[in-house]
């Protein structure tokens, strides 16, 4: 067994650094020297509300150490992304090409948000761990399946790699692979943090004419017109109708609203705006992951306006992760201008901190060679 040093939700609220026990991968299996995990708002939810003992993490990049039997695609000192939505390729979903929420592997769709890889993927004391979406990637070492397992063909930093695997996916995806944005459309995008970027960028790079970024912060609308915001729009922060985010956005839009609406604040009262947003017959994308009960104004569907909810952006991951590196490497796709900040794993509550108070846009926790 490897010994490694890992971020531990207690179950009751918070978390602890303490040495963990990472074992042989079983067949199908990888073991991964993680080098950079990116921190999400939901390593934070998760931690505060999942109630059991578990490791934190699941955006990582890092190097194959080792491989389980049978696993042939890879080899020692590969440098790979992990992907959480894992694919086992044969259920119902995974054939109609739904990968990201296959009914076997999904941590959210399948069986459940944490797992293990093997029985004895990873102990504490004794007893065996669950890691975060069946990765964990807040360790310095962790054993997943292969399938979930990505290769890097690209000179990318761990720390810019590691963020692909889910702000990156989710935001960029829900607009190339959900939406489906036609070139030379109107797009407004509601929040302006590591998804919400994101979303700007996958506008941009299906050639959207019009990108109308909306916050609160005037700091983060200034750096969304470096990712491609055209427009930008300062929210109000009373405006319980929304009365002046949507005339800003329909004086920019022919006064129709827009062709599509992406909503990236993951704040329940603000479900229904990008419905508020659109024309007739245009798009609505709820990006974030809102899963608390919402009410809707039915008035807000007409007419003929679509809602969507997609999960992760639909990720292909061996599809996905390839084009978005390859459009980093073609400097179309700013991932290393999203690390805002980087952390030790000692400072993982500083990161916390600095992404709950908006102040960064992404942060990323850097683990020694």
């Amino acid at each position: 067994m490897y010994k490694a040093k890992a971020a531990i939700a207690d179950g009751k609220g918070g978390f602890f650094f303490d040495t963990v026990n990472v074992g042989k991968p079983s067949t199908g299996e990888v073991k991964i020297k993680i080098k950079a995990s990116g921190i999400c708002h939901t390593d934070w939810d998760s931690i505060k509300t999942w109630n059991k003992k578990f490791i934190i993490g699941h955006e990582g990049a890092g190097t194959v150490v080792e491989l389980g039997e049978g696993v042939t695609e890879f080899t020692i000192g590969d440098k790979v992304i992990l992907n959480w939505a894992i694919p086992c390729g044969e259920c119902f979903q995974c054939q109609e090409g739904n990968l990201h929420i296959c009914e076997v592997n999904s941590p959210v769709t399948g069986n459940g948000l944490c797992g293990h890889a093997g029985k004895q993927a990873c102990e504490h004391n004794g007893n065996s761990l669950e890691r975060s979406f069946h990765l964990g990637t807040m360790s310095e070492y962790t054993v997943v399946k292969a399938a979930a397992v990505i290769k890097i063909h690209s000179d990318i930093p761990f720390p810019s790699a590691s963020i692909v695997g889910c702000g990156v996916m989710t935001g960029y995806g829900s607009v190339v692979n959900a939406a489906k944005v036609k070139a030379g459309s109107s797009v407004a995008v509601l929040g302006c943090g590591g998804v919400g970027l994101n979303a700007i960028q996958g506008a941009a790079i299906s050639g959207a004419a019009k990108i109308i970024a909306i916050d609160l912060s005037p700091e983060r609308l200034t750096q969304a017109k470096t990712f491609g915001a055209t427009h930008t729009v300062l929210a109000k922060k009373y405006d319980p109708d929304l009365v002046h985010m949507i005339n800003e956005v329909k004086a920019l839009t022919n006064s129709r609203g827009a062709d599509y609406a992406f909503e990236c604040t993951a704040v329940p009262a603000l479900g229904s705006a990008p419905l508020a947003l659109i024309r007739s017959a245009g798009v609505a994308v709820q990006v974030s992951g809102i899963e608390q009960k919402i009410d809707f104004d039915c008035e807000l569907f007409e007419w003929d306006k679509i809602y969507i909810n997609p999960l992760y952006g639909q990720c292909n991951p061996k599809r996905d992760f390839a084009q978005i590196l390859d459009l980093y490497d073609a400097k179309k796709l700013k991932l290393d201008e999203l690390v805002t900040k980087t952390y030790s794993l000692d400072e993982l509550q500083t990161g916390f901190d600095d992404m709950l108070a908006g102040r960064i846009a992404k942060g990323v926790v850097v683990f020694d060679d």
